[in-house]
């Protein structure tokens, strides 16, 4: 007896819990907030931080980050192995000795091209964003793309939207000719 009614309180504690797939979060932005805009202003940051960290610019790349305890990287290796920091000083500091180790030609770029595609943002409030998206990264012969899923977490700090999250997964093994990717 005690196992049913245990089941039976569990039972409706979870239904009584879930929410309606038309209710609407808290958090979620007003009516008055732009999000082709705003969605238009954090693609200029992933976009400009992308540009820096190709280009080895330090300065540059880290300018577009939050400098914050929660802030996260992580990617995986050509090896099989994977990477991950958590908090700016790790970033920084991981990111800050690749940079000055893996050196490009002055105005050159490690990967002077890339495409994004297929990318989704979800606004969680006026200051807070996830995207993913298929990201495509030429190499600096130009003749090979090295496909990846991409995701970001960005935060709206001092009015201007930060990198809080970095996730990229590359696919090391499947590179795309330049005349297959259409």
């Amino acid at each position: 007896m005690y196992k049913l009614t245990f089941f039976t309180l569990f039972l409706v504690v979870t239904i009584a819990s879930c929410k309606t797939d038309d209710a609407k979060p808290e958090s979620s932005p007003s009516a008055t907030f732009d999000q082709v805009s705003e969605t238009d202003a954090i693609m200029s940051v992933i976009e400009n931080e992308t540009s820096c960290f190709y280009a080895r610019d330090y300065n540059c790349w880290k300018a577009h980050y939050a400098h914050v305890d929660y802030a996260f990287q992580s990617w995986n290796n050509a090896d099989g192995t994977f990477d991950a920091k958590v908090g700016w000083g790790e970033i920084n500091s991981k990111a800050g000795k690749f940079i000055q180790d893996n050196p490009v030609p002055p105005g050159g770029s490690s990967h002077p091209k890339v495409e994004r595609r297929n990318v989704k943002v979800k606004f969680f409030n006026s200051g807070l964003a996830y995207l993913s998206w298929n990201q495509y990264n030429i190499n600096p012969a130009m003749k090979m793309y090295t496909p990846s899923l991409e995701t970001r977490i960005m935060e709206k700090i001092g009015g201007a939207w930060k990198i809080v999250n970095v996730t990229a997964y590359w696919d090391y093994v499947n590179l795309v000719p330049v005349n297959e990717l259409k």
